[in-house]
């Protein structure tokens, strides 16, 4: 079966990268912050390499864990096997995810709208996946709040650094894309990564918890 998402070069970059900032950057602490007082069934998205398995909360009783990346959803498995929750990897696309409607007590979205394909889509899965009052949680980073930033962010978006990045895009915006998906949003934080040094066209970040509303919109 071919693979929606095919980056073996930035897969590698990131694998490495991931790991060193989690352990040398702080990321490890924003995980922590991400899943903390998550209980049942979670989905996440963009698993990555697993990272955020060990973070999981014994209170999980599972997580399916969608990674499209085959050299990435390899390293997902290994993180899996080592987790303390019951983690199951499979092959996806966040824009069509391979599980039933209103399955997940929560759904997790960590460092990944910024590379899929159809933002909206994806976050409609999301909330299609969700039961109604599930939460979703999510850390990412997006569009700067200075024009100067947001600007480099735009012209960057638009000519390298998908093409370096594995299909990143810098310039996006979570917060208001999952409210256009139609979750209400409870609390969300900015902060920007590195907290100290220079400001990367990738620093600016958010981490927060949206839900989808028990009665519809």
């Amino acid at each position: 079966m071919r693979d929606t998402v095919h980056h073996p070069l930035f897969a590698r970059f990131y694998a490495r990268v991931s790991v060193a900032m989690d352990t040398r950057g702080g990321v490890a602490a924003y995980r922590d912050e991400l899943l903390d007082g998550l209980s049942g069934r979670v989905i996440e998205i963009g698993a990555g390499n697993g990272l955020n398995f060990a973070h999981y909360p014994g209170a999980v009783s599972e997580v399916v864990a969608i990674e499209p990346e085959r050299r990435l959803r390899r390293l997902a498995v290994s993180a899996a096997l080592r987790a303390e929750v019951p983690v199951d990897v499979a092959p996806g696309a966040a824009e069509a995810l391979p599980v039933k409607s209103e399955a997940f007590d929560a759904a997790v979205a960590s460092l990944v709208l910024c590379t899929v394909r159809d933002v909206p889509r994806a976050l409609a899965e999301l909330h299609r996946v969700l039961r109604p009052g599930g939460e979703l949680r999510f850390f990412e980073h997006g569009l700067a709040p200075e024009r100067g930033l947001a600007t480099a962010q735009r012209v960057l978006d638009r000519t390298v650094w998908p093409a370096l990045f594995g299909g990143c895009h810098t310039a996006r915006d979570p917060l208001a894309a999952i409210e256009a998906a139609g979750f209400e949003m409870v609390a969300y934080r900015r902060f920007r990564l590195p907290e100290k040094g220079p400001r990367l066209p990738s620093s600016p970040c958010v981490l927060g918890v949206a839900r989808r509303p028990c009665v519809p919109r």
